[in-house]
């Protein structure tokens, strides 16, 4: 069962996704349509970063991925002491 501080990280987590999946939805694909003098503009980022920022972050997940299995395999490829 989890516990409130569980839950309380969960739904934390569940918002922040919400609010960036939002977030880089308008910016990708309402704001091309906007004209380039609306106001909406000086809340987001130029557009070549709506390309860059999710690149950089596929590298570094893979890279997290990557080394988390090389320790998992390191560890466990380790032969066991015999006392």
């Amino acid at each position: 069962m989890a516990t409130g501080a569980d839950q309380a990280a969960g739904m934390s987590l569940v918002v922040f996704s919400l609010l960036l999946f939002t977030y880089y939805t308008v910016w990708v694909i309402v704001l091309p349509f906007v004209d380039g003098d609306h106001v909406l503009h000086k809340y987001f980022l130029p557009r070549e970063y709506s390309v860059i920022l999710p690149g950089v972050a596929a590298v570094v997940l893979l890279l997290c991925i990557g080394a988390f299995t090389a320790v998992i395999m390191w560890k466990h490829g380790k032969p066991k002491k015999v006392d």
